[in-house]
C-alpha cells in the first residue's frame, strides 16, 4: 500500500494543476498566432515595397509583441508553458510569402493577413463564448477588438492595392 501512496502523491499536484488551466489550447494557439504576426511584420518591414504594407507590418510588430508579453504573463502565472514558435503550418505560411519579391511578396503578405486576422478573430471569440478561464477570457475580451481593426486596416489596404481578399 505505501509503495502506490508516494507516486500518488506525486501525481496528485500535476492533475490538480491541469485541472486549474483548463483553457491552455487556447493560451498556446494564441501565442503562436502572436509569433507568426510578428515573424512576418518583421519580414515585410524588410521586403514590403509598398509604404503601407510596410507601416501596416510595424504595427503588426508592436502590437503583436505587447499582446504576446500580457498573454505570456498570464500563462506563466497558471504555469502554461507556451510554444516558443509559431506552429509548423505558420512558418510554412511565413515561408511561402518570403519566397515572394516585389509586389509578388505584398499582396501574398496582404493575403496571408486577411487570413490570419480572421483566424485569430474567430480564436479569441471561441475563447470568450466558451471559454472556461477567466483570465484567458479577458485577455480575449481585451485583445479582439485590436484584432478586428488590423483586419479593417488590411481589409482597406487590399482594396487600394487591388489585391482580392
Amino acid at each position: 500500500m505505501k509503495k502506490w501512496f508516494v507516486p500518488l502523491m506525486v501525481g496528485l499536484p500535476a492533475a490538480a494543476f491541469a485541472a486549474s488551466t483548463p483553457d491552455e489550447s487556447f493560451f498556446k494557439d494564441a501565442a503562436q498566432a502572436g509569433m507568426a504576426e510578428v515573424s512576418a511584420g518583421r519580414t515585410a518591414e524588410q521586403k514590403g515595397t509598398s509604404p503601407a504594407v510596410k507601416e501596416f507590418a510595424a504595427m503588426m510588430v508592436k502590437d503583436h509583441s505587447a499582446a504576446n508579453a500580457k498573454l505570456k504573463k498570464i500563462a506563466m502565472a497558471k504555469g502554461v508553458e507556451l510554444p516558443d514558435s509559431p506552429s509548423m503550418m505558420q512558418k510554412a505560411m511565413n515561408k511561402k510569402t518570403d519566397l515572394h519579391s516585389g509586389a509578388s511578396f505584398d499582396k501574398d503578405y496582404i493575403q496571408g493577413q486577411i487570413k490570419a486576422h480572421k483566424d485569430t478573430i474567430e480564436l479569441l471569440q471561441k475563447e470568450i463564448d466558451t471559454g472556461q478561464d477567466p483570465q484567458g477570457k479577458a485577455f480575449a475580451t481585451e485583445t479582439l477588438p485590436k484584432v478586428k481593426a488590423h483586419l479593417d486596416k488590411i481589409m482597406k489596404i487590399a482594396a487600394d492595392a487591388g489585391v482580392s481578399s
